[in-house]
C-alpha cells in the first residue's frame, strides 16, 4: 500500500486572539477602570457639614480674647522688624490676644538650629500656649491647616503667601501678616488697629 499524499490547504490564516478578548491585558484594565468608575457612581457622596459658627463668611466664635496661631517664619519677620509679638497683636487688635504654638511649629524651629536660636527662646516664653497636636513629624503648614479646619476659633499668623492662600480657602478663617512693620488681619472685619 502507498503512502496517502497529504495535500496542502490553500489559503489557510494562523488562528489569531481578536482584539476584544477579555484575556488581553489592556483589556482587563479597561474593564477594572470601568468597574472602579461604576463603584464610584454608586456609593454615597460625602458632603462636609456645614460650620454653626458661621453666618455666611463670618465666623461668630472668634472674639477676645484672640487665640492666634503662629507660624515659624512670622516668628522670624517679627524679630527682624524688631516687633514684640504680644504687644503688636494687641496693638492690631485691640484686644487681649493668646499666641498659640503647635508641636510641629516648635519642631520647625528647633530643626532650624543655632542660627534661629532666639525664635526658638521667644516661643517658649510662658505667654505662648502650646497646642498638642496628633500629628506625628508632619509639615507646619499642613498641621496649621488641620488645625484651623478642625476648630474655627483661630486665627492664623503667617508671612508665608502660600500658607495664606490654602487658608484664604478655609471659610471663616483670619490671616494675620507683616506688611510695612506692622502687624495686618485680613478678612475680619473687628479688626480697627488693622491697617488697611
Amino acid at each position: 500500500m502507498g503512502k496517502a499524499k497529504k495535500t496542502r490547504k490553500f489559503a489557510v490564516a494562523k488562528k489569531i486572539i481578536s482584539p476584544k478578548d477579555a484575556r488581553i491585558k489592556s483589556n482587563q484594565k479597561e474593564q477594572q477602570a470601568k468597574q472602579q468608575q461604576l463603584a464610584k457612581k454608586e456609593k454615597p457622596r460625602h458632603v462636609d457639614q456645614a460650620i454653626s459658627a458661621l453666618f455666611f463668611q463670618y465666623n461668630t466664635q472668634l472674639g477676645p480674647p484672640y487665640h492666634i496661631l503662629v507660624d515659624t517664619n512670622f516668628i522670624n519677620f517679627s524679630i527682624r522688624n524688631k516687633m514684640d509679638i504680644v504687644r503688636s497683636m494687641m496693638d492690631c487688635l485691640l484686644a487681649k490676644c493668646i499666641p498659640c504654638i503647635t508641636d510641629c511649629v516648635m519642631g520647625e524651629l528647633e530643626k532650624l538650629g543655632s542660627k534661629y536660636k532666639v525664635a526658638l527662646r521667644l516661643a517658649q516664653d510662658p505667654r505662648f500656649e502650646r497646642i498638642p497636636c496628633g500629628c506625628k513629624g508632619c509639615y507646619a503648614d499642613d498641621c496649621l491647616v488641620k488645625n484651623v479646619t478642625q476648630w474655627r476659633c483661630f486665627i492664623v499668623a503667617t508671612c508665608d503667601k502660600e500658607l495664606r492662600g490654602r487658608i484664604r480657602k478655609i471659610p471663616g478663617v483670619p490671616c494675620m501678616y507683616i506688611s510695612s512693620h506692622r502687624y495686618t488681619v485680613e478678612r475680619m472685619p473687628e479688626a480697627f488697629g488693622a491697617p488697611r
